[in-house]
């Protein structure tokens, strides 16, 4: 079964708009493993404008499951912090200060060197590592010149395509995917996957070994119940 990783960003985003701790991210993390997800991801930003670096750490002290960071790491801040919590896995981005969500993945060619050097610190110290990439051949052979133990196909192009038609939108993710496996990387992937389009992709992506969703999951909880919502996401993934 592919593993469901519940980012938890939005319950931050919530919590900071007030000021004061509620919602509770430590909590809503406990609570997301509590009802069946087989993981947490964050994605601490420069600004801390959801998710902060101390959210990090305590994040860190009780998590039972899989702990998955995610950022930038040209910012030495971010790197630090991934070496201090040691996570399950980084998943590396090529987010701009003050982006509002993630929109591309790396040029895994013009970024080679810089990457290389970077996926190497972290398994230095045993921390599993993934980059963010588009469903771009070349961009996926780049990334296996990069060290990297897996990719995160970035899949808000699938998700917009899928009403409209839903075999064309998946076809390059389903190659995408093929070609990660004949490379020997691991295949994750993320970005307004939804209830709507999620049991599809994975369906007719192959080994697809995790899925990280934050948007969507946390706005469907706000009408069906975040128990039953992370349960019915399990449910697509079977």
């Amino acid at each position: 079964m592919t593993k469901l990783s519940v980012n938890i960003n939005k319950i931050a985003t919530l919590r900071n708009a007030r000021g004061g701790n509620v919602p509770d991210v430590v909590k809503a993390a406990i609570d997301c493993e509590r009802f069946g997800a087989n993981g947490i991801t964050v994605h601490p930003r420069p600004d801390q404008r959801h998710i902060r670096y101390d959210d990090v750490r305590q994040i860190k002290k009780i998590i039972t499951t899989e702990f998955n960071i995610e950022g930038n790491p040209s910012e030495k801040k971010f790197i630090d912090l991934v070496l201090e919590t040691k996570p399950h896995q980084v998943t590396l981005v090529p987010d701009a200060s003050g982006q509002l969500t993630s929109d591309h993945g790396w040029d895994t060619i013009k970024h080679k060197a810089f990457l290389q050097e970077i996926i190497a610190e972290f398994k230095k110290h045993g921390i599993r590592t993934s980059i963010f990439v588009d469903a771009d051949l070349q961009m996926i052979e780049g990334a296996k010149a990069t060290g990297t133990d897996r990719i995160e196909l970035y899949t808000e192009k699938y998700a917009k395509q899928f009403s409209a038609d839903k075999l064309k939108a998946v076809e390059p993710f389903n190659t995408a995917a093929t070609l990660a496996t004949d490379l020997g990387i691991g295949l994750n992937a993320g970005h307004d996957l939804s209830l709507e389009n999620l049991k599809f992709f994975k369906q007719n992506v192959p080994n697809l070994l995790e899925v990280s969703i934050g948007h969507a999951l946390i706005a469907d909880a706000l009408y069906l119940g975040l128990e039953n919502t992370v349960q019915l996401y399990l449910r697509q993934l079977q």
